[in-house]
């Protein structure tokens, strides 16, 4: 069946068909078309399911206030979920789907608990699903199968997508009448002017209204005119299919693009990109968002056919569609009559039902004049229908608000239509904190032209509550006027005519809904149609004492998902006031927040994908790494070898064998990671005092000192070794993933609190390429590279450096450990990184040399008992709780950062958590990591937390399970024995555990003196 006309004023080209799919079944439509347009053409009527009950579902707009025509475009990668039919432009080959309903559009299973309704009021899911409380996961999941909406793409996004900044004197939201005439004023005052405006032409609800003359010519002409001279201006730019979606502090709004989305696949280019998000600083905002009309609540409100009155004349003069051959348009208020005259003028037949007590004598000539029946004094109780409406019943209505009189009679539709006055577009106005203001005359949340001024903020048009075209107009002049003269600016009017021929309009005078208890068990008047939230389910929440509009809000989800409040909210706050007995500004507004409409992950990423987002580094010994089989992991931005594998080895294998060769004979690591920080300058020494917690006023040169650094709390943020190059330079190493923030930090401090320090610092991470030479040959590999180093135990001691050549590299070789191993840190350029590491490699052939990643790494220390920043501490572990006091000066005579919180009572008290060593009662038990630590195996709640475990590892070298982690009083615990016995419990199981040193092998040192 075709609802198609040919209207005069069509924004459809009907000699440029196209062919698309929805559900499977092919139609036509034509370019100009929406898929909400050309469905409603084809006789589509059912295009979802509702949310709880399985109703069927209609389209009820024409924009982005639609709840139900939620689809899924395209397949595979392309497939986007939840796009808006009434927003999809139409192209040829679309492919959509329907988002809900199951197994089909004509039978969904929810259908069938939907008669069941009254058992599944506001809440249901809250007081049903909480016991047995072991299926909540099987609850879960069929809560959320029911619940659709759509599906996310599983394959990679093929498309690309970008960021672009604007920095403008004026941004405009809006291209209808009076952002066009806005922008206008603007750009004539030579403004920098930036228009937005979501849809695919400018001219807004104009498009809809091609029968209204303004300044003797048709709305569509009068626009053009505009359209057109701010084309030609330099300092205009206009941003069409762009959605301004947020507004943030100091007039920072982000608006998202669509480039390509309407064009058929084989014209879209790959070079373009698909979305691009807009960033856009302005120094006033002018928002002219216009609004929504909203619909009137009545019984069976949400049968496929009924829409709003301005959806259903938008679809018959933009489009060219009739919904309907016989249509009937509820309303309150002067807003729908027109759209009733265009329908009659079209050859439909029109009953107009209008709660008011009278109406408009012009209106009234006018209908008289058409033949259109107006019902004065009625309202519509229930529509009547199953899989469509198929007529009304109406009542008589008293003049006391939503109070019944009378039965009416009942009228045969096949279009049902109504228009319960209009709700200003205020979401942007509020995102940053502004709030509308109730306006009783205009029935309406609405916001001042001024709106607010100080901010840079103005507001034109509907927004402001100024509903007539005419009325519109010229607030929008005068508003600028102002706007221009604050900016020395004058106003331009040449050739403006802002008078229109259109009757003058009637506000709505009152908020109908079907009167209470209609539609208890009976006819569901629906509120929220994309919630299913229904008159009784608000009226419910305030029974059960639910006060606060954002309380009623969040136990009915009204105006939840993408709604967010465009149709459902002003009604849902007159029915809540109405049942608190309060009036509707004492009940007030919901909170809006950003997106205004959904927006795509792509666009909010854009470029900033894959290695754009977090790069990944890499260290010059890369390449090496790959021929020698390592497999990898992130830490932080680098990737580092995890561990090197033999044919048929698993990690546990492949690192085990690697700690072995490392203790016995020799391994090597990639250190190269480790952050590296350049620092020189008279005042070096006295920096680092206050820097580190422990001294460096007496470091002799070529001698090296591990470091811990505190925050302001006296928490370790960071550790690492720190060699005196001079007494004017230093070389400072931190954690491979706290380099940058170690930087940072070090800056902050300079810059901020002590400038008269002469110090200067660089990052040279990138500079140098590290091989850490580990194990009791080290010494004889490395010996065999460099001979220009006296490489004796006496001659290089253990936290010694030595400027050198290895394999005719210049280098800095430091004599540091990170394992308890005698080994060497081999410091070259790093351009050297492959050669340096395939040397070390050859001449330790003869010691079977193993190299070894992250994994070993981590074994090796924890045997050790050192730590890892960030593992074992937390951000709330001081040095003496790590039994490091040996690395603090609390003595020396100047103050280092974190002294004085060290000595608060709560840091300084003996009882808090302190590491230690684990060993399982079974040594083949290895600890989960995070595992809580309680005194007894009991886990009767209540049962108190002492602690958990950092670290947790098989050992080889030690043939069993160790541990490191955190107890109450610990150290005092591990030295007692009977009390030094606990159980970590993790995933169901406590498992019995002795506390003892966290330093597992050499605790003397002599493996490292060697």
């Amino acid at each position: 069946m075709s609802n198609r006309i040919n209207h005069k004023n069509s924004r459809v080209d009907l000699n440029r068909p196209l062919t698309f799919t929805f559900d499977g079944q092919t139609y036509q439509g034509f370019a100009g078309d929406t898929l909400a347009s050309a469905l409603l053409a084809n006789g589509v009527k059912v295009v979802a399911r509702s949310f709880k009950y399985g109703r069927p579902r209609g389209i009820i707009g024409s924009g982005a206030e639609e709840p139900n025509a939620l689809v899924q475009i395209d397949v595979g990668a392309r497939t986007t979920p939840d796009l808006k039919a009434t927003q999809v432009e139409l192209y040829d080959g679309l492919v959509a789907g329907r988002t809900s309903g199951w197994p089909s559009l004509a039978f969904d299973l929810k259908s069938v608990g939907g008669k069941f309704s009254r058992f599944m009021p506001a809440g249901f899911y809250y007081k049903t699903f909480k016991w047995p409380t072991k299926l909540w996961p099987f609850y879960e999941d069929i809560i959320r199968r029911a619940a659709g909406y759509g599906k996310s793409p599983v394959e990679a996004d093929t498309e690309t997508y970008d960021h672009q900044h604007h920095h403008v004197d004026l941004l405009v939201v809006g291209g209808g009448a009076t952002g066009l005439l806005a922008a206008l004023l603007a750009g004539r005052s030579g403004l920098k002017v930036l228009l937005v405006d979501d849809q695919s032409e400018l001219g807004g609800y104009l498009l809809s209204m091609p029968n209204v003359l303004i300044g003797g010519v048709s709305a569509s002409t009068w626009s053009a005119n505009i359209i057109n001279e701010l084309q030609s201006l330099s300092n205009v730019t206009i941003l069409s299919r762009t959605t301004a979606f947020a507004l943030h502090d100091m007039n920072m709004i982000q608006a998202v693009e669509l480039l390509q989305d309407h064009l058929p696949h084989a014209a879209r280019k790959n070079a373009q990109r698909r979305e691009r998000l807009h960033r856009i600083r302005a120094s006033k905002v002018v928002l002219a968002t216009g609004a929504f009309e909203r619909p009137l609540v009545f019984g069976n409100n949400d049968l496929p056919g009924i829409m709003t009155a301005s959806a259903l004349t938008t679809y018959l003069n933009r489009y060219g569609v009739a919904c309907g051959k016989n249509a009937v348009i509820m309303t309150s208020n002067d807003l729908a009559y027109q759209g009733a005259v265009d329908l009659a003028v079209a050859g439909i037949a029109v009953t107009v039902v209008d709660t008011r007590e009278q109406i408009n004598p012009e209106w009234a000539a006018k209908t008289n004049q058409l033949g259109i029946k107006v019902y004065v004094g009625y309202g519509i109780s229930e529509a009547v229908g199953s899989n469509a409406v198929q007529g009304v019943q109406l009542v008589k209505l008293g003049s006391l608000k939503n109070v019944v009189t009378a039965k009416g009679p009942y009228v045969p539709c096949d279009v049902l239509a109504s228009s319960g006055g209009l709700s200003p577009t205020v979401h942007l106005f509020c995102h940053d904190g502004g709030r509308p203001q109730w306006d009783e005359s205009r029935l309406a949340f609405v916001v001042s032209a001024n709106g607010r001024a100080k901010d840079g903020i103005f507001c034109v048009g509907a927004i402001t509550g100024v509903f007539a075209l005419q009325e519109g107009l010229v607030n929008t002049h005068n508003t600028l006027a102002e706007l221009l003269t604050s900016l020395g600016k004058t106003i331009n009017n040449s050739g403006l005519v802002l008078e229109t021929d259109e009757i003058s309009v009637t506000p709505a005078r009152r908020i109908f809904h079907v009167p209470d208890g209609k539609d208890g068990h009976g006819a569901k008047a629906f509120v929220d149609f994309q919630n299913d939230v229904a008159v009784t389910d608000i009226q419910l929440a305030v029974r059960e004492n639910y006060r606060s509009i954002e309380h009623i809000k969040r136990y009915t989800a009204l105006g939840f998902g993408t709604d967010q409040g465009k149709l459902s909210n002003v009604n849902g706050f007159a029915i809540a006031a109405e049942a608190l007995g309060k009036t509707i500004p004492e009940v007030g507004t919901t909170t809006y927040r950003p997106a205004y409409t959904p927006v795509s992950f792509g666009a909010l990423a854009g470029a900033h994908v894959g290695d754009t987002f977090e790069p990944r580094r890499y260290t010059a010994m890369q390449t090496t790494h790959e021929q020698y089989g390592a497999e990898f992991e992130p830490v932080g931005q680098w990737m580092r070898p995890w561990y090197f594998p033999k044919p048929g080895e698993d990690i546990h294998a492949a690192v085990n064998r690697e700690c072995l060769a490392t203790r016995n004979s020799v391994g090597m690591l990639d250190a190269s990671t480790l952050g590296k920080i350049d620092i020189r300058g008279k005042d070096v020494r006295e920096f680092l005092n206050r820097i580190y917690a422990n001294a460096w006023s007496q470091l002799a040169v070529g001698k090296c000192r591990y470091g811990l650094m505190l925050d302001e709390a006296g928490m370790v943020m960071d550790d690492g070794v720190t060699a005196c190059i001079s007494d004017t330079h230093f070389l400072m190493t931190t954690t491979s993933g706290g380099a940058a923030r170690v930087m940072t930090w070090l800056e902050k401090w300079h810059q901020t609190e002590w400038p008269e320090l002469e110090v200067y610092m660089t990052s040279v991470t990138d500079h140098w390429t590290t091989a850490a030479l580990v194990g009791p040959k080290s010494r004889e590999v490395l010996a065999k590279l460099c001979t220009d180093i006296d490489l004796s135990k006496d001659a290089f001691k253990f936290m010694d450096w030595r400027d050198g050549t290895v394999a005719g590299v210049p280098a800095r070789v430091f004599r540091i450990s990170f394992s308890g191993e005698l080994a060497y840190e081999v410091n070259v350029d790093a351009s050297y990184g492959d050669y340096i590491w395939n040397e070390l490699m050859k001449a330790g052939k003869e010691f079977d040399i193993t190299p070894y990643g992250t994994e070993t790494m981590h074994v090796l220390r924890a045997e050790k008992g050192f730590i890892i920043v960030g593992q074992d501490t937390d951000g709330s572990v001081t040095p003496f709780d790590l039994d490091m006091a040996w690395a603090v000066g609390m003595k020396k005579p100047y103050s280092f950062l974190g002294k004085r919180s060290l000595a608060r009572s709560d840091t300084s008290r003996t009882d808090r958590k302190q590491l230690v060593g684990l060993l399982p009662e079974d040594p083949n038990v290895v600890l989960k990591e995070g595992a809580q630590l309680i005194n007894s195996s009991d886990i009767t709640p209540p049962v108190a937390m002492l602690g958990h475990v950092t670290s947790s590892y098989h050992s080889a070298f030690l043939g069993r399970s160790i541990a490191m982690g955190f107890v109450i009083d610990g150290i005092k615990r591990r030295d007692e024995e009977g009390n030094n016995i606990v159980y970590a419990w993790a995933e169901g199981k406590a498992v019995k555990v002795k506390i003892v040193s966290y330093v597992f092998v050499d605790a003397e040192g002599a493996r490292h003196n060697a």
